[in-house]
């Protein structure tokens, strides 16, 4: 991949770039659920953007995220979705499947690691998480960082 074609990529790079947030510094964090099908994120939201993997070294790939709050900012924290299985770990809440994955796979939430996205660096948005499935999720969060 060329420099120039990792450019045009949402969230690879520049001032739009998704990153990884420490979750315990992000300051106070009010989890809401306010999908709204506009194109633009929306906490509740499963959106498309790059994302960094965990070592850190330029590295990553275009993967679904949950939008689970907005920050005063104007940026959005979310979680990353996978669909490796990940029965039994903590870390990871369970969501099923939904129109995120052309395949039909289940997903699995990772909670242990928060991204903050800026709205330019969405590719898509996939699709709204119902209520219960995104409640489930940020139950998971809000004992592990005390967030509300």
């Amino acid at each position: 991949m060329t420099a120039s074609t990792e450019q045009d990529i949402p969230g690879h790079s520049g001032p739009s770039a998704t990153v990884e947030a420490d979750p315990r510094r992000v300051g106070q964090v009010r989890t809401e659920y306010s999908p709204a099908h506009d194109g633009d994120p929306d906490p509740g939201e499963i959106v498309w953007t790059w994302v960094p993997y965990e070592e850190n070294d330029g590295r990553g790939k275009d993967r679904p995220v949950l939008v689970v709050a907005r920050e005063a900012a104007g940026t959005f924290l979310a979680v990353q979705l996978s669909s490796k299985r990940h029965d039994g770990d903590r870390e990871w809440v369970p969501i099923g499947s939904g129109p995120w994955d052309r395949s039909g796979r289940d997903s699995w939430v990772d909670v242990d690691r928060v991204l903050r996205l800026h709205e330019k660096g969405m590719r898509r948005e996939a699709c709204a998480l119902d209520r219960m499935r995104f409640n489930s999720v940020v139950h998971r969060l809000r004992e592990r960082y005390g967030w509300r």
